[in-house]
């Protein structure tokens, strides 16, 4: 019998109130804005947002916070770990160590700029969401300390729309990565999988994953991170599908942007 499971708790500690507050407001704030204000990196890379790095060093330096902060804290919280904790930080850290240290390595394009105003804000944000996700699995979920909660339909439902996501974001990854042959610039129409039918799976992918994660974890922290995810990449991959739109005369009519057959 798993303990009640608490997606509220009450207890919290000063840091990770502070944490979830700036997360969830990053997201309120950011869902309308994008709608207007295309974020200036990627093929959306504009002058007038100030100095720039070099993007694969930007990805780096943005995205090392959430793996090495939710280490941090999920090794500190705790001096024994169950195997739904340990599952779900295997899932986090599967994840952000590829973004972290492989995907900006394999990336075409890596040398184009990216603002450090736009790696800024994201080492902002993913120094408060991975430690503050890592306290909320190890010190906040009652639930996520039985094994039991292994069975619960929402663990078993969660991880595997987790891993279906995950898989998604690869390929799309993967079919980008290789529309260029060696020496090759430019933008190319994506075909194959998920491409057939929306212009960004590895949008939808990545936002299955942390839909996904939040139902296996059942926590607050989880679930507003789920929500910023769609509030950052939505209007993102509205932006994409209306980018290739333009550029490409040819571009298959009835793709969608995001949701296969609906947006």
């Amino acid at each position: 019998m798993v303990r009640s499971a608490r997606m509220f708790p009450f207890d919290t500690h000063p840091f990770y109130a502070s944490a979830v507050a700036f997360v969830a407001a990053f997201g309120l704030f950011s869902f309308p804005s994008l709608f207007f204000v295309t974020a200036p990196y990627g093929r959306h890379a504009r002058g007038g947002w100030g100095p720039t790095i070099p993007a694969r060093w930007g990805w780096v330096i943005m995205e090392a916070p959430s793996p090495i902060g939710f280490a941090l804290v999920f090794v500190l919280s705790a001096t024994q770990w169950s195997a739904p904790q340990l599952l779900l930080a295997g899932m986090w850290l599967l994840h952000y160590v590829y973004r972290s240290f492989v995907f900006p390595f394999l990336m075409r394009g890596g040398d184009k700029g990216k603002p450090v105003l736009t790696v800024g804000l994201a080492v902002l944000f993913n120094c408060a969401n991975g430690p503050m996700n890592a306290f909320a699995i190890v010190a906040l979920a009652p639930h996520l300390t039985e094994n039991a909660w292994l069975a619960d339909p929402r663990f078993l439902v969660g991880t595997t729309l987790f891993f279906a996501g995950w898989a998604i974001n690869h390929h799309a990854d993967h079919v980008l990565r290789n529309l260029r042959k060696p020496g090759e610039t430019g933008y190319k129409i994506p075909h194959g999988g998920l491409y057939r039918w929306i212009s960004c799976p590895n949008y939808f992918g990545e936002i299955l994953e942390w839909i996904g994660f939040a139902i296996a974890a059942w926590t607050f922290p989880a679930a507003v991170f789920a929500g910023f995810t769609f509030a950052n990449l939505f209007p993102r991959a509205l932006d994409h599908h209306k980018w290739y739109r333009e550029k490409f005369a040819d571009y298959p009519a009835s793709r969608k942007a995001i949701v296969p057959f609906v947006l």
